[in-house]
């Protein structure tokens, strides 16, 4: 029985995928984690009050929404209701977030495999007009970064979020410069999404399809207007309509971890139906985002491709969708005042005093819903619980792997597209293996 392994490159963390196949039957079609982490073990006997500062090492591309969700969990277990513009300013660390986040996935990422002709093994078959393409998409990754660094205190592993609100405002000053480039680089945003569009496209005529587009469900906690805070857990049917909604602690009542034999990491389903979340379960979940350019894009994506929309490759244009959003959304509420320096109490932080029990703090993550369940005893951690948007994803993955391969082993043989397809995939999903190992 030969088995067909394929490195994976151009993710976050370490992972391949595997087929199993006898002549043109597919008999297995895997994802395979290679990496473990094991941050779930690290966490117990941590002071719980630090775990702000301690979850955000588990990724460095994700660490904004571990900062955010670890302090969420803190609050619930502590009682804490933090004033509305703290949540405020932890709206624009996840729009950072979401921002560098997507920058970096179409334009870093899945582009790199759009050009080319079948067969061939190289990527990068560029046109000239596309020569300044990686230096313009990184200008737009570095709005998101700076956001998270201006509401953050740092890019890498923020720290303002704290239990009660956030440490400091942000100056009306910085605000308005950082809005100013926003606004500057929008048009630039659109540009470089309409070219990967354009591209997608062209895939899409040279393959002849978009990947898997088997009806599925969809999980996410959005809601128009929103900074990808997270409150309520949703679950979409295939049809359209809301099969489930609940809080984040509720998940082991709604959600079956899977272990996979070949990987370090768990699959996630729905009773016994595989999830999707990501950019396209929210694009599936959402009729409107609820600001001009992004709402156009929307529109136009639920008129030519269905509402809700199933084949994988969308991902990528409901993943330019957003950062067209997050661009805009950003731009709207550095307008506010993030001060906090007028001297109101608690107008950026309340007190509160630590006491044992169990809480749960969500976020939607760039690649989907993050839940952080946290046990505390004696003021430590005793249990700590990572669900994480990957896992959610995994079993979906596998699938479209399967009908990447059952397209391409035939009868006249293994076509040399495989390989750029099993990358395709996964790129698709943009998987975190380094979160979804913990």
């Amino acid at each position: 029985m030969p088995t067909l392994t394929v490195p994976l490159s151009r993710i976050e963390g370490h992972a391949r995928t595997s087929i199993e196949f006898r002549g043109t039957q597919i008999l297995a079609a895997r994802f395979e984690a290679t990496e473990k982490r094991g941050f779930e073990l690290f966490c117990q006997g941590a002071p719980a009050e630090q775990m702000p500062v301690i979850v955000p090492r588990i990724c460095g591309v994700c660490s904004t929404a571990h900062h955010i969700a670890a302090v969420k969990a803190l609050e619930a277990a502590f009682g804490v209701e933090p004033p509305p513009k703290a949540i405020t300013i932890r709206g624009l660390m996840m729009l950072g977030q979401l921002i560098q986040n997507q920058a970096t996935s179409l334009f870093l990422f899945t582009m790199p495999d759009f050009p080319g002709r079948e067969g061939l093994p190289s990527l990068f078959h560029f046109d000239m007009q596309d020569a300044g393409l990686a230096a313009r998409a990184l200008e737009i990754r570095r709005l998101g970064t700076d956001l998270i660094t201006l509401a953050g205190g740092q890019f890498i592993h923020p720290v303002k979020a704290a239990v009660g609100g956030v440490t400091s405002g942000i100056g009306r000053q910085e605000a308005d410069e950082l809005r100013r480039r926003f606004q500057e680089h929008l048009p630039l945003a659109e540009e470089l999404f309409s070219r990967y569009r354009e591209l997608l496209m062209g895939l899409r005529e040279r393959i002849g399809t978009l990947g898997d587009d088997t009806p599925t469900h969809y999980i996410g906690a959005v809601e128009p207007r929103h900074t990808y805070y997270g409150s309520t857990i949703r679950i979409m049917a295939p049809d359209g309509t809301e099969a489930e909604a609940f809080e984040p602690c509720d998940y082991a009542r709604y959600l079956t971890e899977v272990p996979l034999e070949s990987s370090y990491s768990n699959g996630t389903l729905y009773g016994e139906q595989i999830l999707n979340c990501n950019s396209l379960a929210r694009a599936n979940m959402l009729s409107v985002m609820g600001t001009p350019r992004a709402d156009a894009y929307l529109e136009r994506f639920h008129r030519e491709w269905g509402h809700p929309a199933h084949a994988i490759l969308l991902f990528d244009l409901a993943r330019g969708i957003e950062l067209i959003y997050g661009i805009e959304r950003a731009i709207e509420i550095l307008e506010e005042d993030l001060d906090g320096s007028s001297g109101a109490e608690g107008d950026l932080r309340v007190g509160y005093t630590p006491r044992d029990g169990e809480g749960c703090g969500l976020v939607e993550a760039p690649r989907g819903p993050l839940i952080h369940h946290y046990n505390i005893s004696d003021g430590v951690i005793r249990r700590a619980k990572f669900i994480i948007p990957t896992q959610h994803n995994i079993l979906a993955i596998e699938r479209a792997l399967r009908v990447a391969a059952e397209r391409y082993i035939t009868e006249q043989g293994i076509s040399l597209e495989l390989e750029r397809a099993m990358g395709r995939v996964v790129r698709a999903f943009d998987p975190c293996i380094a979160c979804a190992t913990h």
